[in-house]
């Protein structure tokens, strides 16, 4: 039992329902959140030890997340998941203030060896495949790097980007696999 309060900040209902029943029968009393806003809203109400944060919630990035839960309360232990790795993206979520940084599909114990900073992740230790990266991954790790960059600000991404607003919300909202 470890008696965590863990916050899972998570857009799919189906993997943060089960997320949430593998980490409350390990004993950890449990939040969820599918985005910055509700993530706000759970922070005033609750004091989370622990959080676990999707990387991509709908057309918000989950970096947001990390920077507002880092800033809230710097100790807490923060692990990012993404359908995605790249390295721009690790690094920056590391550098807003997560722990860790792992890639879907992982499952509760991978969450707990991140946890208890088994796998911490440095730049250099991402494993690098012989494969070429493709162009709407690195196209997603540019978008990411720039709302970043622009406090996550969709309009000033998009201004950047030369891209339409919508045409960046569109391409935010797609789910991307690589």
């Amino acid at each position: 039992m470890s008696g965590r309060i863990l916050l899972i900040v998570e857009d799919d209902p189906a993997f943060a329902r089960t997320l949430r029943r593998s980490f409350e029968r390990r004993g950890d009393t449990v939040h969820s959140a599918a985005s910055l806003e509700a993530t706000i809203a759970v922070l005033a109400e609750a004091k989370p030890t622990h959080a676990v944060v999707d990387l991509k919630l709908g057309q918000e990035s989950g970096l947001a997340v990390v920077r507002h839960l880092h800033g809230h309360d710097p100790q807490l232990v923060i692990v990012v998941l993404t359908g995605y790795a790249s390295i721009a993206t690790a690094v920056e979520a590391i550098k807003l203030g997560a722990s860790n940084y792992l890639v879907k599909p992982s499952n509760t114990d991978d969450i707990e060896a991140a946890f208890a900073g088994e796998s911490v992740i440095e730049p250099e230790d991402l494993p690098m495949s012989g494969r070429q990266t493709s162009l709407k991954t690195l196209e997603m790790e540019r978008i990411h790097e720039v709302l970043a960059e622009t406090g996550f600000n969709i309009s000033e991404t998009a201004r950047r980007l030369g891209l339409h607003r919508r045409t960046l919300a569109r391409k935010l909202a797609k789910r991307w696999v690589s």
